[in-house]
């Protein structure tokens, strides 16, 4: 999922890594912590993939002159520290392969974009997904959410007298948050259908003769 995330987020501009790793936590923050640790080994990863590369007139913009009157004493000066710096200044875009990628793993509803990760990526990208991926991957999480309810109700009554009043609570907490999360996802999954009907009635009284014909 942390490829997908990159690739949306790259999809609107090129970015520094440094500004990458910030979007994604203002992004994703809530749903995962990213670190520099699995960013960049995942970036290298893509590069190899094809789908994103290195946007070196962004670099060089951003690193400024390359030649100039202070560039000798840069180049006697520079040390390991600076060249990490230099690399946490490499800007990174997409491809034209990367863009389909994208394309490919919006158009996903299966039941890993069901997952409380994989949810929250695809969440994140909901405005520029299809109006039915979108109802199938609310409809997918409706029923994750709902088994993970089911499951906790069906602990929590195996469990009753064996267990503290403090565990209690915690598994009452968890059982809160899914039925919380059952009425969100009907919320939207009916602001969706309704959306859709929406789209659809004013497509027919644009081309009323189109009904006739089916």
């Amino acid at each position: 999922m942390l490829e997908f995330a990159i690739l949306g987020l790259l999809h609107e501009a090129p970015m520094h890594g440094y500004v990458l790793r910030k979007r994604l936590h203002e992004s994703l923050g809530m749903f995962r912590t990213f670190s520099y640790g699995s960013l960049y080994p995942t970036l290298r990863r893509m590069q190899r993939a094809g789908w994103i590369a290195e946007d070196t007139a962004e670099a060089d913009a951003a690193a400024g002159p390359a030649n100039g009157p202070t560039s000798a004493a840069h180049a006697s000066t520079t040390t390991p520290w600076n060249r990490r710096a230099s690399k946490s200044k490499r800007v990174y875009k997409l491809t034209a392969e990367g863009k389909e990628r994208f394309g490919e793993l919006l158009a996903d509803a299966g039941p890993q974009t069901w997952d409380d990760e994989g949810f929250g990526v695809h969440l994140t990208f909901f405005s520029r997904t299809p109006a039915d991926v979108r109802m199938r991957i609310l409809e997918g999480r409706r029923r994750r959410v709902e088994e993970r309810r089911e499951g906790l109700r069906a602990a929590l009554a195996r469990a009753e007298e064996k267990i503290d009043r403090y565990t209690r609570e915690l598994h009452e907490l968890g059982l809160e948050t899914s039925e919380r999360e059952v009425r969100w996802l009907n919320e939207l999954i009916a602001h969706e259908k309704a959306e859709q009907e929406t789209s659809t009635q004013a497509a027919t009284r644009r081309d009323p003769g189109s009904t006739e014909h089916e």
